[in-house]
């Protein structure tokens, strides 16, 4: 269960109320009474320690604990039956200087149900379990993410805390792959006819071969592109001579099968395959040779995987990069998986997990064998996105309020967006600022008060007593949230009429 704003904000008063007072000695009570738990045994416990604490040997100190106890009973009277979330009670004596008394009692039913029984003297209150109840314990897993980047994060309260940013090695467009040559290279687009390569045009036809039938065939380019690099290879064989990327892919027989090779990794003494007379042979490397600078080259597509470069059979981009990009994406799956189970197994109060990001990426992941079933089991939304990253995040609470429909940050995101519209649409019903917003308080006009948690303390419970004899329904935002930090910008304050104002 999580606060509302309202109860953090009069919780952490009474805290820090209560943190500002020392016991000399161990004088000061503090009493959990947990929910459901008889009140008349409390007091007869509490009856029985002060029996205790008469034999205290200091007089003072035996005093201030017996009068303390005294002035808890007589508070505990009051209640007939323990509060439905149980009652937590503080008594002491909490004068500035030693010899006077100044004895108070203070008690607050817990906003969560007390399931823990606690008394204790001690020379400061306990408030650590109060403090405890501040806290989130409720958190949601936030999982975006795309082909390229993933990032998983929690949403605590009405906090996105991230945790892992991480990135895969898939090329953000498969032109990138660099198998390249240079534009002077002559492509066979037909019996004994050679185009260079820097004039192609997507359409063109040209020749490739059919390892499996052993035949030259027809096809047609598909996509052409340049490409700068800062290295070409120079390699020469018996026939022929080509000029390219380190990473342009050649067909190299080996133990009689074709076996693809970048540039970078060819040996003298590897055989490629030359076309000769409408046929095929090999042709043996002679002499490989690079060099440094910047040298702009060229890149087909070829439905067929592979063509005819100044005579040597090269391998078409496409598909070798297709590959990469799918065996890069599913690396990429199992390492986000592998994260999301160490991040989330792990985590006590987990409600759910959300995924999101754009396109079909998520449901490859979702669907697939990426995540364990625990992790799978948790996930209780898949939403479509138009970003990743932190804009993504984002993106994905907002898509997410059908989820979290009964969440405290989408309660609050969904009625500061409602003063919002009321200000563009019905200015006259709405209020911001506070003399303005204080003036329509005191007019009995407003029907829910906004006040901003970045207003003191002292500003909150103004308009708090300002709002009780109206019947204002007083709403206090936090600034974790996008709205919040919107209204803390127009002013901290706000308010949606019950009707309109004209002044």
């Amino acid at each position: 269960m999580s606060l509302t704003e309202a109860e953090k904000f009069h919780l952490k008063k009474f805290i820090k109320e209560l943190e500002n007072f020392r016991g000399r000695h161990t004088e000061l009570v503090s009493v959990y009474i947990p929910q459901d738990y008889d009140m008349n045994k409390i007091i007869n416990h509490l009856a029985q320690e002060q029996g205790t604490a008469s034999n205290i040997k200091s007089a003072s100190t035996r005093k201030n604990v017996t009068d303390a106890l005294e002035r808890m009973i007589q508070h505990l009277r009051l209640f007939k039956r323990t509060p439905p979330n149980g009652l937590v009670v503080f008594s002491g004596n909490v004068a500035e200087r030693e010899g006077q008394q100044n004895f108070k009692v203070w008690s607050i039913e817990p906003p969560i149900p007390l399931k823990t029984r606690i008394y204790r003297c001690d020379k400061e209150f306990v408030l650590d379990i109060l403090s405890e109840m501040l806290e989130a314990k409720e958190v949601y897993g936030l999982v975006v993410m795309d082909r390229r980047d993933a990032n998983i994060a929690l949403l605590k309260g009405k906090s996105i805390i991230p945790l892992v940013k991480t990135h895969s090695e898939v090329p953000g467009k498969f032109k990138a792959g660099g198998q390249c040559l240079s534009p002077d290279t002559k492509i066979l687009v037909n019996e004994n006819v050679f185009v260079p390569i820097g004039e192609f045009q997507v359409g063109n036809n040209l020749i490739t071969f059919d390892f499996k039938n052993k035949i030259l065939k027809n096809a047609s380019c598909l996509d052409f592109w340049e490409k700068k690099v800062s290295e070409l290879y120079k390699i020469k064989t018996k026939n022929s001579e080509i000029k390219c990327s380190r990473n342009h892919i050649f067909f190299v027989k080996k133990n009689n099968e074709e076996v693809e090779i970048p540039a970078r990794n060819l040996k003298v003494g590897d055989n490629l395959f030359f076309v000769k007379n409408e046929g095929v042979v090999e042709d043996r490397i002679v002499d490989i040779s690079s060099e440094n600078g910047e040298f702009k080259l060229i890149d087909i597509s070829v439905k067929n995987q592979n063509f005819i470069a100044n005579g040597l059979i090269v391998h078409n981009s496409a598909m070798r990069f297709s590959r990469q990009i799918e065996g890069a994406a599913k690396d990429h799956y199992k390492k986000v998986g592998e994260y999301m189970k160490e991040t989330f197994l792990k985590m006590d109060g987990l409600k759910g997990i959300i995924v999101g990001g754009p396109g079909p990426t998520k449901y490859d992941f979702v669907e697939g064998d990426f995540i364990t079933n625990e992790v799978k089991k948790k996930i209780i939304g898949i939403k479509d996105l138009s970003y990743t990253g932190e804009f993504g995040l984002e993106e994905l609470l907002e898509k997410s309020a059908d989820v979290l429909a009964q969440e405290d940050v989408m309660e609050e995101k969904k009625i500061v967006g409602r003063f919002l519209e009321t200000l563009a649409t019905k200015q006259k019903m709405a209020s911001y600022g506070e003399a303005d917003v204080m003036s329509k308080l005191k007019m009995g006009v407003v029907d829910i008060l906004l006040l901003s948690e970045a207003l003191s303390d002292e500003k909150i419970e103004e308009f708090e007593e300002a709002a009780k004899p109206v019947g204002t329904n007083v709403r206090i935002i936090s600034v974790q949230t996008r709205e919040g930090v919107q209204l803390r910008e127009l002013g901290k304050v706000a308010a949606i009429l019950r009707y309109e104002v004209h002044t």
